[in-house]
């Protein structure tokens, strides 16, 4: 990922002459000094010159978007900035933009306000003389309001780097999709050149025995030296089988993990989806390989699920650098528990769970698979962390794409499992199991989902309204009733 940073753009005029512009300049200095120091954002904050001119904003925002270290644009009106000097910046802006809606002061100086004072501080006025101007052209923002030295509002701005970053670089998304979609199946299917449009993804076949093929080329000496890292850094479980079968299935994984991704970096990959019933020459489905894969940060679906693939990619871009990450992992749904105040769902998947969201000790297991119709493959088992989490599953309907957005809460399962041979997760989602999974029905959501639990709601919120697509959000104030009527609203309004 590039090293991204956020211009800060100030609007101001010169009817008040040079002193108050001089002011202006020193006191968004300051506010772009101390974001900086702040530590709660993630990404630097570049300050630009005061834009008071068409010729002036127009350029700015122009270079804003040939820039490619510049992720966006922070808007702030210090005085009156008349709004119709922005309309041909913002009709070529093609980038994530911020309002700040802040003013230099925190509090009115009661005994020496005068009108010099309130000339020179009256974000009030022209935020929203510029905030009018945003609305009537279409443009999507994300606004934040309150105090520039709010440590609140430093984390709303911080957030919204990260999911500017999603904006950005879902036009470098590209899915190597391994073999075809699982036959019979609707969720996984899609409308690619819809996507590429949608969102500037990639999506593209190769033949499984190509890949097959790179993974055959791995050496043995290049094969053993990443079985001895899996060695040196996961439990391994033995289940009863002999010490030198176990390390060869271990090995297979190994040589799938290298052959994959050089293959991957050759052909300039970074998701990729597989499918079960479609392995050629691979001697077991891929696992432990994937996992590891998603571990640094590649976008992942099983049964040839290119969206949730992309999504994944997305999300672990957003979430790239966070520190103490809880983590970032492909899912699905599996098993409900249905008892009385217990309620949740079992996530897990075959094989493929992300390691980054592991609690505790990570293990490595070889079991039998009923499908795919090859070897034992080797996985990492573990059991997921607790805490709050964002599920997303992104479908198409057919005639557009939805974002469906459902919070969830992350917690342990009563009882070990185990004779359950693969990673698990368990949450209930918000506002309860019986709404939640009714309106994850209705909203039509897959039973495939990208997770995380270093990402918002509103984070995705944002991403899908910069995307220009609907959002359906699952939360605490979900009801059937006003989730039916918004599900009737969007048909019309994204028809």
């Amino acid at each position: 990922m590039k090293a991204y940073k956020l211009w800060f753009c100030t609007g101001s005029q010169d009817l008040y002459g040079e002193e108050c512009l001089e002011n202006v300049a020193k006191h968004s200095r300051i506010i772009v000094e101390e974001l900086n120091k702040s530590k709660l954002l993630p990404f630097e904050v570049v300050l630009k010159t005061t834009l008071i001119t068409n010729e002036l904003i127009r350029k700015t925002l122009n270079e804003a978007n040939t820039d490619e270290e510049c992720a966006g644009v922070i808007t702030w009106m210090h005085t009156f900035s008349p709004a119709k000097s922005w309309i041909l910046g913002l009709q070529e802006y093609r980038k994530p933009l911020l309002h700040l809606h802040t003013q230099f002061n925190q509090e009115i100086p009661y005994d020496t306000i005068d009108m010099d004072f309130m000339n020179e501080n009256q974000s009030a006025h022209g935020d929203r003389e510029f905030g009018h101007m945003v609305t009537r052209m279409g443009i999507e923002r994300k606004i934040v309001v309150g105090h520039w030295s709010d440590s609140k509002v430093q984390e709303k701005i911080g957030a919204w780097m990260r999911t500017a970053i999603g904006i950005m670089e879902s036009s470098h998304v590209r899915v190597m999709r391994v073999a075809d979609n699982m036959r019979n199946v609707a969720v996984t299917e899609g409308d690619k050149v819809e996507a590429q449009m949608k969102f500037g993804w990639e999506i593209d076949a190769y033949p499984i025995n190509e890949i097959a093929e790179a993974v055959d080329a791995v050496s043995e000496s290049d094969t053993n030296l990443l079985v001895e890292e899996y060695y040196s850094k996961y439990d391994i479980v033995s289940d009863g089988r002999d010490a030198v079968e176990l390390r060869k299935h271990i090995a297979v994984q190994a040589q799938i993990e290298l052959g994959f991704e050089r293959f991957l970096k050759e052909k300039n990959y970074n998701a990729i989806v597989t499918h079960f019933g479609d392995l050629g020459a691979l001697k077991q489905l891929p696992g432990l390989a994937i996992q590891r894969l998603m571990e640094k940060g590649y976008g992942f679906g099983a049964e040839g699920d290119w969206k949730t693939a992309a999504m994944l990619r997305i999300m672990k871009l957003m979430t790239a650098g966070i520190p103490n990450a809880k983590g970032t992992s492909f899912m699905e749904d599996y098993t409900y528990n249905l008892v009385a105040g217990k309620e949740g769902i079992l996530q897990a998947h075959m094989l493929e769970v992300c390691p980054s969201v592991a609690d505790g000790p990570i293990s490595i297991r070889v079991n039998p698979l009923s499908m795919g119709n090859r070897e034992d493959p080797a996985r990492l088992v573990f059991t997921s962390k607790e805490g709050p989490g964002v599920a997303t599953s992104l479908v198409d309907l057919g005639n557009r794409f939805r974002l469906i957005i459902n919070a969830v809460d992350c917690k342990k399962v009563e009882k070990p499992m185990p004779n359950l041979p693969v990673a698990t997760a368990f949450w209930t989602p918000q506002p309860d199991l019986a709404t939640g999974a009714q309106a994850w029905i209705l909203a039509g959501g897959a039973h495939h989902t990208a997770f995380s639990y270093d990402l918002t709601v509103e984070q995705m919120e944002d991403w899908a309204a910069a995307m220009g697509i609907e959002a359906v959000v699952i939360d605490k104030d979900t009801t059937i009733r006003n989730l039916k009527n918004e599900l009737r609203w969007n048909s019309v309004a994204y028809k």
